[in-house]
């Protein structure tokens, strides 16, 4: 088994801001080892200040690839010089793969959701999903749900945000290419709110809202909106129970958060850099219990 850097090993990495709770390098790390591949991945916390000085670093050192995690997605995707379809149809960037420097942009995190929910026992397609926030999380998620056959997505958010006005844009690219239906909403009109999630199939929070070290935020403002037959998800693994999902089980609902989102986009995105699968059973068993 491989266990040591070597004169040879290519770099993999994952750039954002906070980065210090990922679980991304132990899984990879990991992974490259099972394997035998001479990779290494390192987390750094990139900011959107120091985002292109950071890329450009990467890509002068020659590194294989790296993930982008909020807050860097859609710069990244301004600054991939070649796009995915689900890139292009999501307007952000989460896996980038260095060819030669040229650096090719995709997005795994819509599959890693939609795989995380059929592995929570849900089956979204037909029904109705709502969805809380606008970012590049946000928009992969629509994108990959508007494909795979669900049939209404209500979006929330701060319609004053610079990612709103970019998810509007999104929203038609996806209306152009599937049949979905897809409704904003603003994040404030709680009356709105509160009949989606009355005909909702699944709740997702889309947002960083609630991550640590801010565990106390939610951006649902009273409990009374969740009832027993909704499925509530949230992106966030860090804590493992945000406010939100803790007061929906509270309700009666089921709910799920980001630990397999994140475990099936970082084995598309494995593939993508190494050519090879990751062995997502035996990591699931090692990091995601």
């Amino acid at each position: 088994m491989r266990d040591m850097i070597t004169g040879k090993t290519k770099l993999t990495a994952l750039l954002g801001s906070p980065v210090g709770h990922s679980i991304s390098p132990a899984m990879h790390n990991e992974a490259f080892r099972l394997l035998e591949l001479d990779y290494a991945y390192l987390a750094f916390d990139v900011t959107e200040d120091t985002f292109l000085r950071a890329v450009d670093g990467l890509v002068a050192i020659g590194a294989a690839g790296w993930n982008c995690t909020m807050p860097l997605k859609r710069l990244m995707h301004q600054r991939a010089d070649v796009l995915s379809d689900t890139a292009l149809l999501t307007g952000s960037v989460n896996t980038v793969v260095n060819r030669d420097g040229v650096l090719h942009g995709d997005n795994t995190d819509g599959y890693g959701f939609m795989q995380s929910m059929a592995d929570a026992g849900l089956h979204p397609a037909g029904k109705r999903l709502t969805i809380l926030g606008s970012g590049g999380t946000a928009a992969s998620i629509i994108a990959q749900a508007a494909l795979d056959g669900v049939y209404s997505i209500d979006i929330f958010s701060r319609p004053e945000s610079a990612s709103t006005k970019l998810i509007e844009q999104e929203a038609e690219l996806v209306r152009g290419k599937t049949a979905c239906l897809l409704n904003l909403y603003d994040l404030k009109d709680h009356g709105q709110l509160s009949k989606s999630l009355a005909q909702s199939y699944c709740l997702i929070n889309a947002s960083s809202v609630g991550m640590a070290p801010n565990t106390d935020a939610c951006l649902i403002p009273k409990a009374s909106m969740l009832h027993p037959g909704l499925a509530v998800g949230d992106v966030i693994y860090n804590p493992r129970e945000t406010k939100l999902l803790h007061m929906a089980r509270e309700q009666g609902c089921m709910t799920f958060n980001g630990l397999y989102m994140l475990l099936h986009q970082g084995a598309m995105a494995f593939k993508l850099w190494t050519g090879q699968d990751m062995p997502v059973e035996t990591i699931r068993g090692n990091f995601f219990q």
